[in-house]
């Protein structure tokens, strides 16, 4: 084994300080070779030294900027050891080609340890490689801001060369997953990381006793089990993206998730379901708005096209008016992306003209005709104090679209305001609304299935209110 050596200041100041930590062995063979000998990384990477080393770890370069080495151990006495040492930090076998030593003589001598991950060996381990330098071994703020760092990589330049196009398809990768998803992600690897630096655990690449630790302490804070499976699934993504092997998939975390479920459901948990906004529902919603106010029209035009188009919030929030077209029965949204549109092919909506106060289509064109809004998003904020009078002159509507979770509080707040319990509506009350109200009118299957856009009849089950068991028995007459 060889090591690389690198000198810092005069080479005659720096082999001093070496040579006097050296054994008699190396001390001998150095005097013999001479300081520019081609045989000097031989030599030292056999050295043993005394007193030993300081390890460091090699910081990565996040946002043009390189972070802080790594001290991940003190006194170490020979390059071997010091391999064995940062292999074990990073999760990697010692013999691992990616994994570099280099042993830096200057006034006070360290061991340096860089590991580079290569493409090849990404694509192997994980369905989406990373061209940023693997954090593995690194301290829990650095997995952090790589995490986010990676999930936010955009698409890079074409250049004809096979690194760029690597690169790009690790960004395609990373866009698969929907923003709420990656939302999620960096929510629980922030949470993850935190709590293994208080206990002082490793983070990437984790243990699977500890995962299963954070998991029951996170339940033990009153976490839902199916937010814990969102940070199991958010340490899982960290550690493909990473290269790292996964420790997720051990059979102590599935046992502890399968306790913490039994537990739950034992102590009376049961997963909340948003209320369905249903036609009756929605109905005195929206009577009770005020429609002399912009946010009242914004917010009329809002529900009718959530419900008649069964729109999850995200989806209301990306409505652009070039996404928008007035057709003789009514209007036709196309969104460019949704969940259930796996292909990305984009998916057409019908939202259909109804023949009362509780139209669309209708609703959709007083808005636009108030708020003056010509191009963009549809939804956006509203100063409160603005009166549809206004005529949305520019400074009482923003550019930018409401959020989704803006959406949900708006749903929220209209359903409070009507004098119902608005915490038992949210972001899925309109979806769940309208996929009930056409049960019950008897609507089929494949066009309930149609209208909710999933691929699957099982994922429609969980949008739909049964309401009395009594009542809906299959075999009451």
């Amino acid at each position: 084994m060889q090591v690389e050596v690198v000198v810092h200041g005069r080479k005659d100041r720096v082999y001093a300080a070496l040579f006097d930590r050296c054994d008699r062995t190396t001390r001998h063979r150095l005097a013999e070779a001479g300081s520019s000998a081609d045989t000097l990384p031989e030599i030292l990477a056999a050295a043993r030294l005394s007193p030993g080393l300081e390890l460091r770890l090699s910081g990565i370069s996040l946002s043009g900027n390189k972070t802080d080495d790594l001290v991940i151990a003190h006194d170490v006495p020979f390059a071997a050891r010091a391999r064995a040492l940062a292999a074990e930090r990073i999760g990697v076998a010692p013999e691992d080609p990616s994994l570099t030593l280099a042993l830096h003589l200057s006034s006070v001598p360290y061991f340096l340890a860089r590991y580079r991950q290569a493409h090849g060996n990404t694509i192997a381990q994980s369905d989406a490689s990373s061209p940023l330098p693997s954090p593995a071994g690194q301290t829990p703020g650095v997995i952090v801001r790589w995490f986010d760092a990676s999930l936010g990589r955009a698409v890079p330049q074409r250049d004809g060369s096979l690194e760029t196009a690597r690169d790009s398809a690790s960004a395609y990768a990373l866009q698969a997953k929907a923003d709420n998803t990656r939302k999620a992600y960096r929510a629980g690897v922030r949470a993850w990381c935190a709590w293994a630096d208080r206990h002082a655990l490793p983070c990437l690449p984790a243990r699977s006793a500890d995962i299963a630790a954070f998991l029951a302490d996170e339940r033990g804070r009153g976490l839902a089990p199916a937010t814990l499976e969102l940070r199991r699934a958010a340490i899982t993504y960290l550690h493909r993206l990473a290269g790292c092997a996964v420790p997720t998939a051990d059979a102590a975390i599935g046992e502890t998730m399968t306790g913490i479920r039994r537990s739950a459901a034992r102590d009376g948990f049961t997963p909340r379901r948003k209320a369905a906004a249903t036609q009756d529902v929605l109905a005195t919603i929206i009577s009770a708005i005020d429609l002399s106010k912009l946010s009242g029209m914004r917010d009329r035009a809002l529900l009718l096209m959530g419900f008649y188009g069964a729109f999850r919030r995200s989806e209301l929030a990306s409505i652009d008016i070039r996404h928008v077209t007035l057709l003789n029965k009514g209007l036709l949204v196309t969104l460019p992306q949704s969940k259930g549109d796996r292909q990305g092919k984009g998916v057409e909506i019908a939202l259909p003209y109804t023949h009362d106060q509780y139209c669309p289509v209708k609703a959709y064109g007083a808005w636009l005709a108030v708020s003056g809004i010509q191009a963009g998003p549809i939804f956006r904020r509203v100063r409160k104090e603005s009166t549809a009078a206004s005529d949305g002159n520019g400074r009482e509507i923003g550019p930018q679209p409401l959020t989704d979770r803006s959406i949900a509080r708006i749903i929220q707040s209209r359903a409070s305001a009507a004098g119902l319990d608005g915490n038992s509506f949210g972001g899925h009350s309109l979806k769940r609304g309208a996929l009930t109200t056409g049960m019950d009118a008897g609507a089929h299957p494949v066009k309930l299935k149609r209208l909710a856009r999933h691929a699957t009849y099982a994922a429609l089950g969980d949008y739909l209110e049964l309401g009395d068991p009594f009542d809906e028995h299959a075999l009451q007459q």
